[in-house]
């Protein structure tokens, strides 16, 4: 009988937004209509499988969304892919397919963070499904893979260091981008933001400030393709690998 106690890992999440769709491009809402990814975030997509090669994990969620399925395909971790409902996108109701700027034409103030969509999900019902789903994961150990949106990917940020669902508008999501949620290691139990927002090939190294999308031209690519799932371009600010402005 083997007596050997196993050792747990801790938790770390990466946190996956799916690559580019033609609604990306055009600025549009992206909630349940189900696109394809376009060319471009399939290549993207498959970029993340150098970044995320070599890391075991001990589970891999997607959104039941086509191209956050197939931005796991593509990353080479479709084989061990289980849906997850919890990782959609808001559903924006009456504002699918809308962009920003027709909303604010109606409702100049409109925030997503604070207002939530007509007909579609308030922003505490983002916020509590993301607990629910911070929740469970908290049950588990070792590094897990969730391949959601721009907009619920960053309240799922917020919420797991502890910020109400608002803060949530400075923290941006580019397509195919790579964060990773996890704990301070000096202060086990202090969860943190070991990685936002990283877009390069050393994205897999927390430690690593060349992992972080800090460069110009690569900050306006990640504005330009940054979708209306994700697209309020206001009050944005920068997270650098500790989470600090």
């Amino acid at each position: 009988m083997n007596t050997a106690t196993e050792i747990s890992t801790p938790l770390r999440l990466y946190l996956v937004r799916h690559g580019e769709t033609a609604w990306s491009l055009s600025g549009q809402h992206t909630g349940r209509t189900d696109l394809p990814l376009t060319a471009d975030g399939e290549r993207e997509s498959r970029e993340l499988e150098e970044r995320l090669r070599g890391i075991h994990f001990s589970q891999v969620l997607s959104s039941p969304r086509l191209r956050a399925r197939q931005t796991c395909e593509s990353a080479g971790l479709g084989q061990q892919e289980q849906i997850d409902a919890d990782l959609a996108e808001w559903d924006y109701g009456d504002y699918e397919s809308q962009r920003t700027s027709e909303i604010h034409e109606l409702r100049p103030d409109w925030n997503i963070f604070q207002d939530g969509c007509p007909h579609g999900e308030l922003p505490m019902q983002v916020a509590d499904r993301a607990d629910r789903l911070i929740v469970r994961l908290r049950k588990r150990d070792g590094n897990i893979a969730l391949f959601t949106h721009g907009h619920f990917g960053a309240v799922l940020g917020v919420r797991w260091i502890g910020l109400p669902v608002i803060q949530a508008e400075h923290f941006t999501l580019a397509s195919a981008s790579l964060s990773i949620l996890g704990e301070d290691p000096r202060r086990p139990g202090m969860p943190v933001l070991a990685l936002w927002n990283a877009k390069s090939t050393n994205a897999s190294d927390p430690a690593s400030r060349r992992g972080v999308d800090d460069q110009a031209g690569m900050r306006t690519r990640a504005l330009e393709r940054w979708e209306n799932e994700g697209g309020e371009l206001l009050n944005q600010r920068r997270f650098d690998i500790a989470g600090e402005k």
